[in-house]
This record gives C-alpha cells, sequence and structure tokens, in this order.
C-alpha cells in the first residue's frame, strides 16, 4: 500500500511533505470511506425489512434527536483539534499533552453529568408523544432511551481520539473507525435478520452499544502505543488549557448548535407536521446524495488541520495551491450530483426496490442542497483551521433560528409538501454559503478586520 501511495504522488508529482502527508490520508480515506459507503447502503434495506417502514422512521427520528445532543461536548472537541495542531507545530510535547488530558477529563466530567440528567428525565417523558410514535412503542421507548444516552455519554468522550488523529494530520484513521463501525453494523443487522424478532428495543440497544465498543478499543490501542505519551493524565489538567481550548471551543460550541438545529431537525419537523413513515423517503434521497459530499470530504478533511499548520508556519503559497486544487475538486463533485440527479430512478430501484417511493421533486431539492455544501465547504475549512470563525457563528445561528419557522411555514403554507423542509434549509444556508469565500478572500489579503479576524 505505501508503495502504491508513492508511485500515485509520484506520477501527480506531489513534493511538498504536507501535501504528501494529506494525499496519503486522502487515498486511505478513500478506501475506508468507499467501503463505509457501501456498508450504510446495504444497512437501509435490512434494517427496513427487520424494523419494517414505521419503527425505521422512529429511530431515524430517534438518532436525529439524539444528534441534538451532540453539542454537549461544548465544543472541546473542535477546540483540542485545533490547539493541538498548534501545538506539534510548535514542537511543544508538554503542551500538547495538557489539552489532552484537559479536554479528556473536562469532556467526561461534562458527559458524566449529561448521563445522569437525561437518564433520570427520561422516565418521566412520555417519548411515543415526543416522536409521534404508537403506544404499542411506549414500553420499548421508555427502556431505550436510557440505553441510548448512557451511549452517547461514553461516545462523545471516547471519540475524541479521532480528533487527535485528525489535529496530528492521519484523518484517515477516523474513516477506519467509520469503517469499521458501519460494516459491524451490517453483520449485526443481518444476524439480527436472522435470529431475532422485530424489536427496536434490542435494535436501538445493539446499534447503540457497537460504536462505543470499536471507539473504546481504539482508545486503548492509541494510548498504548503511537499516542502513549498523550496519554490522560489528571495530574495534567489545568485551567489555563480549559481556557485555551474552552476559548476557542465556545465558538465552535455555539456553531455546533447551530449545525445541529439546522441539519438534524429536519426528521424530527417531518416526523411532526406529517407522520415517523414520511421520514424514511427524506432519509434515503439524503443518504444518496450525501455520497458526493462524503467523497468531497475525503479529500477536504486532511485540509482543515493542513491549514492550521501551515498557517501558523506563514506558509501561504501552499495555502493558495491548496484552495486552487479544492476548487477544481469542488466543481468535479457538482459536476459529480448533477449526474446523481438524472441517475437516481435508476439508484433507488437497485437499492430499495419497491419498498419506498421517493418523489422527483425531493431528490431534485436535496441535490441542490448538497451543492451548496459542497461548494463552500473548502472556504470553510480553511476559516475553521485559523479559528476566524466569529462571522460563521453569526450567520449560522442565524439560519438556526429561521430554519424550523421557515419550514413549518413552507410546508403548512404551500403545496411543497415533504420538500419544503429541506427547500427551507436551502434558504437559511445560503447567506453562509456567501460570507464564506468573502472571508477566505479578506484573511489572504491581509484585509480582515474587526469581526472577520475573529
Amino acid at each position: 500500500m505505501r508503495e502504491l501511495i508513492n508511485k500515485i504522488q509520484s506520477r501527480l508529482g506531489i513534493h511538498s511533505t504536507r501535501t504528501k502527508n494529506i494525499s496519503k490520508h486522502v487515498l486511505l480515506s478513500i478506501l475506508y470511506r468507499g467501503g463505509s459507503i457501501i456498508a450504510t447502503f446495504l444497512l437501509v434495506p435490512l434494517t427496513i425489512r427487520f424494523l419494517d417502514t414505521e419503527n425505521y422512521g422512529v429511530w431515524l427520528t430517534i438518532s436525529s434527536f439524539i444528534a441534538w445532543f451532540s453539542f454537549f461536548d461544548v465544543g472541546l472537541g473542535n477546540g483540542l483539534r485545533n490547539k493541538f495542531a498548534e501545538a506539534k507545530a510548535k514542537d511543544d510535547m508538554e503542551l500538547a499533552k495538557g489539552f489532552v488530558s484537559t479536554a479528556y477529563f473536562s469532556l467526561g466530567l461534562i458527559c458524566l453529568g449529561l448521563f445522569c440528567i437525561t437518564v433520570f428525565g427520561s422516565f418521566f417523558i412520555d417519548w411515543t408523544t415526543i416522536f409521534n410514535a404508537s403506544a404499542s412503542l411506549k414500553g420499548q421507548l421508555q427502556i431505550l432511551m436510557p440505553i441510548v444516552f448512557g451511549c452517547l455519554s461514553l461516545q462523545l468522550t471516547a471519540k475524541l481520539i479521532a480528533t487527535i488523529y485528525t489535529a496530528d494530520q492521519k484523518p484517515s484513521i477516523e474513516g477506519k473507525i467509520s469503517f469499521i463501525t458501519s460494516t459491524s453494523s451490517l453483520i449485526l443487522i443481518w444476524i439480527l435478520t436472522q435470529t431475532a424478532t422485530n424489536s427496536l428495543l434490542i435494535f436501538g440497544s445493539l446499534f447503540s452499544l457497537l460504536p462505543v465498543l470499536i471507539l473504546v478499543l481504539f482508545n486503548v490501542y492509541a494510548f498504548s502505543n503511537r499516542y502513549k505519551m498523550y496519554k490522560p493524565n489528571i495530574s495534567l489538567w489545568k485551567k489555563k488549557y480549559f481556557n485555551e481550548i474552552f476559548g476557542l471551543g465556545a465558538t465552535f460550541f455555539i456553531i455546533q448548535c447551530a449545525v445541529i438545529v439546522l441539519f438534524s431537525t429536519d426528521n424530527f419537523i417531518i416526523a411532526q407536521l406529517f407522520n415517523p413513515e414520511e421520514v424514511v423517503p427524506y432519509n434515503i434521497a439524503q443518504k444518496y446524495f450525501s455520497i458526493s459530499l462524503m467523497v468531497f470530504n475525503m479529500l477536504l478533511t486532511p485540509y482543515w488541520s493542513g491549514f492550521t499548520d501551515a498557517y501558523t508556519k506563514r506558509d501561504f503559497v501552499w495555502i493558495r495551491a491548496s484552495m486552487k486544487n479544492l476548487g477544481k475538486f469542488s466543481f468535479g463533485s457538482i459536476i459529480l450530483t448533477s449526474l446523481m440527479v438524472l441517475l437516481a430512478p435508476i439508484f433507488y430501484k437497485l437499492w430499495i426496490g419497491d419498498l419506498v417511493s421517493i418523489p422527483f421533486n425531493l431528490t431534485l431539492s436535496m441535490a441542490v442542497f448538497f451543492m451548496i455544501c459542497i461548494f463552500y465547504s473548502p472556504y470553510n475549512a480553511f476559516i475553521n483551521g485559523l479559528g476566524k470563525v466569529r462571522v460563521q457563528m453569526y450567520t449560522l445561528v442565524g439560519a438556526a433560528v429561521l430554519n424550523i419557522p421557515l419550514s413549518i411555514i413552507l410546508v403548512k403554507y404551500t403545496p411543497l409538501g415533504v420538500e419544503g423542509v429541506i427547500i427551507a434549509t436551502i434558504l437559511c444556508v445560503i447567506p453562509h454559503a456567501i460570507i464564506c469565500p468573502l472571508q477566505y478572500s479578506k484573511l489572504m489579503g491581509n484585509r480582515a478586520l474587526g469581526i472577520w479576524n475573529k
């Protein structure tokens, strides 16, 4: 594999050490993410057959609901990503150790609080009302939700290991974790279809525990080998390290909250305005078009920490060259998304057969949304890498505030139907797509003043 990567880099004329490292992990990410995509797509029809359409719709709504609680990391993950990369770029190993230990123990304490509050509170909530589910699921949901919240609490802390790998410019490891989780999930659902009867409780419990187990094993391996010197130690926790991580992380935290509201509430909105079954075609169209963004993100992900490293070392030539190349890849991904619209009916038929029907208007609207995301993603990665995210915070918070009421208006007072939800998200995200390249231009032209440089 190493020889093959070296040959590809030689053929492409890649000589920069930083770019060589990025291209290596891009190629590895393509393999891992490709496998994950295949496993994820095979998982959908198997899951629908095991759970049935209604229960699968409920599970998708639960997944979206739980995603809202991922903001409980209060931005410490993204703060650690930037600060660890900066410390490594300056060869300050003691500082890097302090950041890792502070992030782990701080987030661990926060997640313990999340676990206690959510598990206690879940016993007083009628989850069938929250998810607009059948009353027959009340008993299963009452047991399942504390399990899901408990696993989420563990996962939030355990996934910091992926952040460390990515900050160390080894983002393909995150793809490896995703690949192992996806393939393990596929094997698990196949076993369930052969040995168990329809049960949301069994399915939800196993699929909540699996990613936690995999992440814990990765933590044990990483801190016993490559990152042994960074193994979390409570004695290394310091308030000043927390303030540095959280100072940047607090802004990322607000952005995370906005992104969750903007991108993770659609399933919940549809379940409430229509019914859980209507979530399924929406989610299928979303999964299909997410392929183009996933492929592009395989190329883009390594650049976040690469931009941090390059900007710290004032390597502006590399930044400009990288953004030019990313622009070409962005254009190619948009073309791919356009072709996917034409191929969608054939793909849906091969993928899910006659299990679910997806309207063309929903397909087209979803494609437009992902094209916009692909367009602004390179600029967004650059801005995130520099930590100059104040403008981004304001635009995304504004979008998040508008998204839910606009979705309701378009669904209730226009003939759009379910696609009105994604159209509302498109309208809300357009200002962000305009501002990102503008801020990049100001930062690289040394014209970023005031809020543009914060």
